[in-house]
């Protein structure tokens, strides 16, 4: 792992900066809608973009999408656990810590949100769903995810999949009438916004982890230090 996760450290305003302009891009949109009682500015926009994705229907893009209906979901959930789990077995227990904090936190706020906004969602939607629309709760979990690594890993490659992983969430959720398109950008602004605001005070002691930390598991570490132990004279 430790080939992998190169946390890199960045200048407070080239995070916050970025988190709080997210962050708007989620409220800003989140109170048109309650103040406009589920008829916001940016209605035309949300029905042309829901009309579009009608002429995208197929049987094969239907199974690609209950498969994302699961992953961005359920499926985020579990590999936030696996992802904090391996994280402490590679003793980095502060990474684990934000990791778990970061998917919490954004799962939380977007129930909340949905609760607060109480908008409708769109008719006729191919997969189950709860109530509240605004912001999409798949989007929010996946975007969670995908940003907490994409920091961990601290390479391009890892930003350029998020972004993509990212936007093929949206694009399902919409696809599937399961969220209007305002709902799916408000998830994935939420979530950014909150993952980089814990990414914040937390950075440094996450980076200099990695760099003590190693490459051994927790198991490794104590079998080299009963070794060594073992060596010196007593």
């Amino acid at each position: 792992m430790i080939r992998v996760l190169r946390p890199r450290q960045r200048p407070s305003w080239q995070i916050i900066t970025p988190a709080l302009l997210l962050l708007c891009g989620f409220a800003v949109p989140g109170a048109f809608l309650v103040a406009g009682q589920g008829e916001p500015a940016f209605d035309r926009i949300d029905t042309t973009w829901q009309a579009y994705s009608f002429t995208l229907h197929a049987p094969f893009w239907d199974a690609v999408n209950v498969v994302l209906n699961w992953a961005g979901y359920v499926g985020m959930l579990v590999f936030h656990v696996v992802l904090a789990v391996t994280l402490l077995i590679w003793r980095r227990p502060r990474a684990a810590a934000f990791s778990a904090l970061a998917g919490l936190s954004a799962l939380a706020l977007t129930q909340l949100a949905k609760a607060v906004v109480g908008r409708n969602r769109p008719q006729g939607a191919k997969v189950l769903t709860d109530t509240g629309s605004y912001p999409s709760g798949h989007v929010s979990a996946t975007t969670a995810f995908l940003v907490v690594m994409a920091l961990l890993i601290g390479r391009h490659w890892a930003k350029v999949l998020a972004v993509l992983g990212i936007l093929a969430m949206m694009v399902s959720r919409t696809y599937l009438s399961a969220h209007w398109l305002s709902d799916v950008l408000g998830g994935a602004c939420l979530a950014a916004g909150v993952v980089l605001l814990l990414w914040w005070p937390m950075r440094n002691i996450c980076i200099q982890e990695n760099e003590t930390a190693g490459g051994e598991t927790i198991w490794r570490a104590r079998v080299l230090r009963r070794q060594q132990a073992a060596r010196q004279p007593k």
